[in-house]
């Protein structure tokens, strides 16, 4: 028996929960914003520290043993020869970058040889685009680069007290462009490519290794990257799904083998275990639905889920392409969204809505597909984010996605995975826990959705998308 804690930096804040080491039981939590503006692209990671410090206060940590951190992904921290900051570390999808990672596809000779190298074609918000923005915008800083680090990484390190050993974890490291999933090892030439010249990197370390422990004798976990610690605290496994609603969509899956795809559609991350985490991402979710619900004069999506429930299935034929943003999946970047199927009967308020809808679930169904004709095995979806809530996404969601989907209460998960690998961590170090095998918490508190009767009418709907799409698109989603 004992507790331990999970931090989760993300862009916004810092939350921390306290966890009973043996079931996971949330016991206690903090939390705190950043004291920062909005969300700046360039942000001095003090930021960070200053809310883990309070959101850590009153006693929160009192007798946990030991501390798992998750932290938001490609927040880049460039260090000097000395440990400095060069610079405000680079954070968020910087639209800076567009063209540096434009530049860096072809400086490798595509999207696919990217795509081998590192099981990612680079975008703007990662890592090593971000080195190439460096290196071409502020050449004096680029040149003072010595070590480099992520958000995670940063903090690990703070905790512990700045020690020589430098750690990461296969999580965090597999978002960075320069460390391939597939090999598990760094690619310092595309380091080099990007930035002109080496850098130190951390130790990528096993998902149950502590990173070191404190003068005080509190044991710091590895940590990792947001997306994975969600996923650990969901508990999901092998045939789990994640489809995550937020502006974007995103759809990852367990899998045993980190996939090389081609086409760039696939994004080949590690997990927090010591399995991977394939992702495909779509630029456009709930932003379909505000732009619905504003066309429309609805106030908010509760309104345009209400307005959507008096159309039918199907929508009286009206189909919505939501590529609203242009589409990274399918790759169509500089296309538009399609509203196909307008006929007199199909011109209501009501049809438009479920459009939308059905729209942003068919796109993401399309993302599922990607993954599932690489063969990975898709039982049940686990649905994220606010919108997810609902009840026009609950009532098309089973049908479309064609299986079971739970929609968990809404929790701290990425926190709470932070704390699961810290209870990993601290069994391995007292001989309780299998470094193979992590600690079985009790699953998320669920909504369990079936398909049911209403599976025959989905696939129908959603085979009327893809016959629109294909018509409009002939070919996009073809590997």
């Amino acid at each position: 028996m004992g507790i331990v804690a999970g931090l989760d930096s993300s862009p916004d804040f810092t939350r921390i929960v306290v966890c009973d080491t043996d079931t996971g039981a949330v016991l206690r939590q903090g939390y705190a914003p950043h004291p920062l503006e909005g969300r700046p692209s360039d942000v001095d990671p003090q930021a960070w520290l200053l809310s883990l410090g309070e959101a850590a206060g009153g006693g929160l940590l009192e007798g946990v043993q030991a501390i798992g951190v998750s932290a938001q992904q490609n927040a880049l921290i460039v260090l000097d020869a000395q440990g400095a900051t060069v610079r405000p570390a680079l954070a968020g999808g910087d639209k800076r970058a567009q063209v540096a990672a434009a530049d860096l596809v072809d400086a490798l000779g595509g999207r696919e040889a990217w795509a081998q190298a590192v099981g990612c074609v680079p975008q703007a918000a990662q890592p090593v685009t971000k080195l190439r923005w460096l290196a071409r915008s502020e050449p004096d800083n680029a040149r003072r680069a010595a070590m480099l680090m992520q958000a995670h990484d940063w903090l690990v390190w703070q905790l512990l007290g700045w020690p020589v050993r430098r750690t990461t974890d296969r999580g965090g490291a597999s978002g960075t462009g320069y460390w391939s999933a597939a090999t598990g090892a760094y690619r310092p030439d595309l380091v080099e490519l990007a930035l002109g010249h080496q850098a130190m990197l951390p130790e990528v370390i096993g998902p149950s290794e502590a990173a070191g422990t404190t003068p005080e004798g509190l044991l710091i976990s590895a940590g990792t990257g947001e997306t994975m610690a969600a996923a650990f605290g969901l508990g999901i496994g092998l045939g789990d799904a994640v489809v995550s609603l937020g502006a974007s969509g995103s759809v990852m899956a367990v899998h045993p083998e980190a996939l090389v795809d081609s086409t760039g559609m696939i994004t080949s991350l590690a997990d927090a275990t010591g399995m991977h985490l394939p992702v495909v991402t779509t630029l456009n979710a709930v932003r379909a639905l505000r732009g619905a619900a504003e066309l429309l004069g609805v106030p908010d999506l509760e309104g345009l889920s209400e307005l959507a429930m008096k159309s039918t299935p199907g929508a009286h034929g009206l189909v919505m392409l939501p590529y609203l943003e242009g589409e990274r999946t399918p790759h169509l970047p500089h296309t538009a969204g399609t509203l196909a199927g307008l006929r007199r009967e199909s011109m209501k308020p009501e049809h438009l809505a479920r459009a939308a809808f059905e729209g942003m679930l068919c796109g993401l169904a399309d993302a599922l597909d990607v993954l599932r004709g690489r063969g990975v095995e898709v039982r049940r979806i686990f649905l994220l984010g606010a919108a997810a809530e609902l009840p026009a996404v609950q009532a098309a969601a089973p049908a479309l996605f064609g299986v079971q989907v739970v929609v968990p209460q809404p929790a701290d998960y990425a926190a709470i995975g932070a704390a699961r690998q810290a209870a990993w961590a601290l069994g391995v170090s007292q001989g309780t826990l299998d470094p193979r095998n992590p600690p079985a918490w009790h699953g998320a508190a669920a909504q369990v959705l079936e398909p049911g009767e209403e599976l025959a009418v989905g696939q129908a709907v959603r085979q009327q998308y893809v016959s629109v799409r294909e018509q409009t698109h002939p070919g996009a989603m073809r590997p």
